[in-house]
């Protein structure tokens, strides 16, 4: 899990970029994401947003965990529109701060977004965190 969280870290400080899905150009919340799940296997067979990400592990994962490794979901029931890496009980790594508009690194600058650390309870639209099932492809918890 160590391994897992560093690679998580490794990305802080870059920018934000609405779409984005790779380390040179920028990412995402859940480009981002899903770069730290497949990295160990756990890549969804196609780009998911944050809302497809809590769709697809709602069924593959341990709902409610809190702890390094889990997935940290915000929004509504309805439409999830944020999600976060945990690396430990209370702290994720995020891709925030844009939306829309946060095409380039000029426009991640200008309004402050980056990956970076934050609280799980910083927003108060948690709606859940779930633990992929890390086991089914041969890594321990």
């Amino acid at each position: 899990m160590k391994k897992l969280v560093d690679y998580a870290c490794s990305f802080l400080g870059q920018p934000y970029r609405w779409g984005g899905d790779d380390p040179i150009y920028g990412f995402d919340c859940s480009g981002l994401a899903q770069e730290i799940l497949s990295s160990v296997g756990l890549q969804p067979s196609s780009d998911l947003t944050a809302d497809g990400l809590y769709r697809h592990f709602l069924t593959l994962g341990i709902s409610n965990y809190k702890g390094a490794g889990a997935l940290a979901f915000f929004g509504s029931n309805a439409r999830i529109s944020h999600v976060g890496f945990m690396i430990d009980n209370f702290r994720m790594v995020e891709a925030g701060g844009g939306g829309s508009k946060t095409q380039t690194r000029a426009d991640a600058a200008k309004q402050n977004a980056y990956i970076r650390i934050r609280s799980i309870y910083r927003r108060r639209d948690l709606i859940n965190t779930i633990l992929p099932k890390y086991n089914d492809i041969g890594l321990s918890w």
